[in-house]
């Protein structure tokens, strides 16, 4: 491979802020695995944002691209995989699998997409030092043939476009919205986005904590919420907190440990069966390796608020949840899903046809 952007290429990243920026291009923030394609005629390398290949987790995406992209080009975007009109996360970290039979089984079953949304080389020529104005013009021309499963994302510098796509969106599972300086050149591993992402919040029971690795203060709570039939499940944990909170957390929740789980809602959460019919912590995964997962149990009388930005599957919580306050005048029987906003379905493929 010879091309004049060489891999390792470490994309370019987003600062959340709260609101849409004004005077820049937009384009809708996607939930998926972040890439840069590389491609020299018959060579094609899928670098992940931490620059690790990613060929072998996404065959029919290699395969794909050789007839879909230019032949000499290094693109920068994104990986999803779409079931039933919007993204779906959970089937792409199902693809993070040592078996290759397994990968290719999935494949078949659910392929994978790129959705291209800037172009850091061309041919022989290096656009890194090109305005973002540029690049997108070059993009726009280098994938107007593309057919699917390769995407070129949308964008646009109207702010109420910007908007309505911020509230649409989401129905598809779609992130929130990236702003982008339309001067802007392409600068690696840098901040020089902005992200303005969903911020809901829910009232959860604290059933447990994890302890952080530098010692005996806490590293997560783990939180729960009840289902239809009344069991709690585990959806998620708050962790971003200064080391002075952690140590004052120990105290705080100390009357509430548990030194026997036996009675605790998720006591069972070491059989690796029990996780087949709850949502318990310390679920096993292919992410967590050797990392250990053991938790101190709390009994569930504790509430908080949570900030969280969008569900999983309707289950959990996407990402960490932000802890914003204790819920004093919460029961923890009042902490149900029901509470939950749910955003209005929205077709995937009305974006990506667009």
């Amino acid at each position: 491979m010879d091309l004049p952007v060489m891999p390792p290429v470490k994309p370019m990243l987003a600062k959340s802020v709260t609101r849409i920026p004004p005077g820049m291009q937009y384009e809708p923030k996607w939930d998926g695995f972040r890439a840069i394609v590389f491609r020299d005629g018959p060579e094609v390398e899928l670098g992940s944002r931490t620059t690790k290949p990613l060929n072998r987790y996404f065959p029919e995406l290699v395969e794909a691209l050789k007839d879909r992209v230019p032949e000499r080009c290094v693109l920068d975007g994104e990986i999803v995989i779409a079931r039933e009109g919007r993204l779906d996360f959970d089937a792409l970290t199902e693809r993070i699998h040592p078996a290759d039979s397994r990968v290719r089984t999935l494949a078949e079953r659910a392929p994978a997409s790129f959705v291209a949304f800037d172009l850091l080389a061309l041919d022989g020529e290096s656009l890194l030092d090109e305005a973002l104005t540029g690049r997108r013009a070059l993009l726009t021309r280098a994938l107007a043939g593309a057919t699917p499963p390769v995407h070129l994302a949308p964008a646009t510098t109207d702010g109420e476009v910007a908007a309505r796509w911020f509230e649409q969106y989401e129905g598809a599972g779609l992130d929130g919205v990236i702003a982008k300086p339309l001067d802007s050149c392409y600068r690696q591993d840098e901040r020089a986005m902005f992200k303005i992402k969903h911020e809901r919040t829910a009232d959860v029971v604290v059933a447990g904590y994890r302890l952080h690795k530098s010692g005996p203060v806490v590293g997560s709570l783990l939180l729960g919420l009840y289902d239809d039939a009344g069991t709690l499940q585990h959806v998620g944990v708050s962790a971003a907190f200064t080391m002075k909170v952690r140590a004052e957390l120990v105290e705080e929740l100390a009357p509430l440990r548990m030194d026997d789980p036996a009675g605790h809602p998720w006591a069972a959460w070491a059989e690796e069966a029990a996780h087949e019919k709850a949502r318990l912590p310390g679920a096993p995964s292919r992410w967590s390796g050797k990392k250990d997962l053991s938790w101190v149990p709390l009994r569930p009388e504790r509430v908080c608020e949570v900030a969280y930005d969008h569900m999983e599957n309707g289950a959990r919580f996407r990402h960490t949840a932000r802890f914003r306050r204790w819920r004093p005048d919460r029961t923890p029987e009042s902490c149900t899903y029901g509470q939950l906003e749910e955003p209005v379905r929205y077709d995937l493929a009305q974006i990506l046809g667009g």
